[in-house]
């Protein structure tokens, strides 16, 4: 299996591409700043050349004013100022003054430096330079020892440690500082969130600087901000769910108190109790139930389901208990009505929906499952002939504990129902919904359509 290449926003890149970049910057740097420290380092300064060529100027015009002699009372001259070695020459590299070479500086003539050459750090004796007449170079030459005032690469060694540590010290630091705003700095952030978790305070977000990104920290970001926010919702929902099921209780309860204070028979008291506790088991695993559904624990094995064979065991159910004819639960979804979902949730869901709209029905009332496909969903409702609801209530009624007696006359219930059943059509790639018509609640249902088994 070939390795995937990272995508275009991946961390990998941008750590990539400053490296390169600081890689680059470096080899540029040294060599830039290498040939710099060269030239200043390792050539005669432009105040020494000129300098020199000054020399050079006033040699030539002693020579043009008085020959010898004059040379010789400029060497004089000059040697006041300069301590080193100082002679005029012709072009046969002879001396122009009254003093003759002697044999080692007539040797050293042979090895005479020009102003633009460069000077070596390694011997550190003072090179002779050759600096041509600057009017008539064809008349002779100043040959002068190299004033050590003028030696290049005094500074040398504060020119290395700039180049090869302080320069490239600097640049890495900035790329530290790059890697720290790049890597670090959305790690903290994440880091501060969880040590808000840990602190129970699950309404901190992270900034929009690392939601935006587009990397894998950005995502990352982006995960742990749904996860707080899951995570905030379902802590709310399950503390107003212990809150809800608390008050719930309270009325069972009382009554169980008050029968068992009174003076009732053994056999009042006992289908009383059994009346109450069967009624607080219900309350109990639904309440569980719910919570479930909210927790979402891992994905639901998913199969085909037949809404019509579905329905006709439903109704069979209800018929029994209600007491209602075949003919008052009517379905108009045909055979080829099959959706992808799980079976005992979607069972569940569609009985709650029914129980309520039987029980909110009136006495002759008709119940009836309709459906079309739309695309790859299957669009569902259920009819009822209640008293409807308040607009303003008809996602009220999802709600846990909500039971809006007002609006719907009937008694049974706890309001959970229908809550679960939204839940349970969440959990599997479904949905939920009510809204009213002439004749009283429509509650529609959308799944995800299955392909018919083959025969």
């Amino acid at each position: 299996m070939r390795p995937k290449l990272p995508s275009k926003h991946s961390v990998f890149w941008k750590l990539a591409c400053l490296l390169v970049a600081f890689c680059l910057l470096m080899i540029w740097l040294s060599w830039s700043w290498g040939r710099y420290m060269d030239k200043r380092t390792g050539y005669l300064s432009d105040e020494a050349k000129s300098t020199l060529i000054r020399y050079a100027a006033q040699a030539e015009q002693a020579w043009n004013q008085g020959q010898q002699v004059g040379v010789d009372q400029w060497l004089q001259t000059v040697g006041k100022t300069e301590h080193g070695w100082v002679g005029v020459v012709g072009q046969d590299l002879q001396a122009l003054s009254s003093y003759p070479l002697n044999e080692l500086e007539a040797q050293r003539m042979t090895f005479l430096r020009g102003l633009d050459w460069p000077i070596s750090h390694v011997n550190r004796t003072r090179p002779w330079l050759k600096v041509p007449f600057p009017k008539d170079p064809s008349a002779g030459y100043l040959v002068i020892e190299l004033p050590q005032r003028y030696m290049p690469g005094r500074s040398q060694l504060v020119w290395r440690i700039l180049i090869n540590g302080v320069i490239p010290g600097l640049i890495t630091l900035l790329l530290c500082v790059g890697l720290y705003r790049l890597l670090i700095v959305p790690l903290n952030q994440l880091r501060e969130q969880a040590n808000a978790w840990r602190a129970d305070q699950l309404g901190v977000r992270l900034s929009s600087q690392t939601t935006s990104r587009q990397d894998e920290l950005g995502e990352l970001g982006r995960a742990f901000d749904q996860m707080s926010e899951r995570l905030q919702s379902t802590v709310s929902q399950q503390q107003q769910l212990l809150r809800d099921l608390s008050h719930e209780l309270r009325t069972p309860l009382s009554r169980l108190r008050v029968a068992c204070d009174s003076e009732q028979s053994v056999e009042a008291l006992r289908e009383r109790l059994s009346r109450e506790v069967d009624g607080m088991q219900r309350l109990v695993e639904d309440t569980l139930q719910l919570a479930w559904l909210d927790a979402e624990r891992g994905p639901l094995p998913m199969e085909r389901i037949q809404i019509l064979a579905l329905w006709e065991m439903l109704t069979e159910n209800a018929r029994f208990e209600s007491g209602w004819s075949e003919s008052r639960l009517p379905c108009g979804v045909e055979a080829d009505c099959w959706v992808n979902g799980h079976l005992n949730s979607l069972a569940q869901a569609l009985e709650n929906i029914l129980r309520n709209a039987i029980r909110h029905s009136p006495a002759d009332g008709i119940v009836s499952l309709n459906g079309q496909r739309e695309g790859d969903e299957w669009h569902l409702w259920l009819d009822d002939q209640g008293g409807g609801v308040a607009p303003q209530a008809l996602e009220r009624i999802f709600a846990p504990f909500i039971r809006l007696d007002g609006s719907r006359p009937g008694d049974g219930g706890f309001g959970l129902g229908l809550s679960i059943a939204r839940n349970a059509l969440r959990v599997q790639g479904g949905s939920l919904w009510a809204q009213n018509t002439e004749h009283g609640l429509r509650v529609h249902l959308r799944l995800p359509c299955a392909e018919q088994p083959n025969r």
